[in-house]
């Protein structure tokens, strides 16, 4: 291939990325709307990520009041251990962001809830930060349509990457007719 023949630098690199999971805490879940698709979508982008080898980390927003996260994505998570917070943002989720900077991650991926508040404010703050942020639609929600909306229009308009689970899976694999490829094949199935 000629030398002038470029990829675009934002099609995501499973060495340079992470999967972040925002809140999506049992009683806020409750509420949201279409949540068994933002519970299947996180499934398989935690699913993916750890046959790609790609760190995984996950935040629950005042758990005494908000409960722990989902069982079902719990399961998944095995032995990661919850980064507990206040803040709305995970800018003030202990020293996260910092953790990326330090393991040269520049592309993180993101799911959660909400899509209006949490995952806007963390979205926007990992931008001001210099990170790229790959955003999965069908992996976050909100209470009402038009937040979901309108913080994906903001997001974008902001610089983030709007995308799927699944094409978020097939970027980091990059070819086709690996072992990685057939296991993630069958999770996005």
């Amino acid at each position: 291939m000629s030398d002038n023949i470029r990829r675009n630098p934002k099609i995501l690199n499973s060495k340079k990325s992470a999967l972040l999971v925002i809140d999506i805490q049992e009683r806020i879940l409750t509420v949201e709307r279409k949540k068994e698709r933002v519970i299947e979508n996180t499934i398989k982008l935690i699913q993916g990520c750890k046959v790609l080898n790609v760190p995984i980390y996950f935040t629950e927003q005042y758990p005494k009041g908000l409960g722990p996260t989902h069982p079902d994505i719990k399961n998944e998570l095995e032995a990661v251990e919850a980064i507990q917070k206040m803040s709305f943002s995970c800018y003030g989720a202990g020293d996260l962001f910092e953790e990326f900077m330090s393991k040269n991650i520049s592309q993180i991926i993101v799911c959660g809830i909400e899509t209006h508040v949490c995952v806007q404010q963390t979205v926007l703050d990992l931008i001001v930060n210099n990170f790229q942020v790959n955003l999965a639609a069908d992996a976050v929600s909100s209470r009402k349509k038009i937040d979901y909306k309108i913080a994906l229009e903001r997001m974008r308009n902001n610089g983030a990457e709007i995308t799927t689970a699944e094409s978020i899976l097939f970027e980091m694999l990059n070819v086709c007719g690996t072992p990685e490829f057939k296991e993630v094949s069958k999770i996005v199935k």
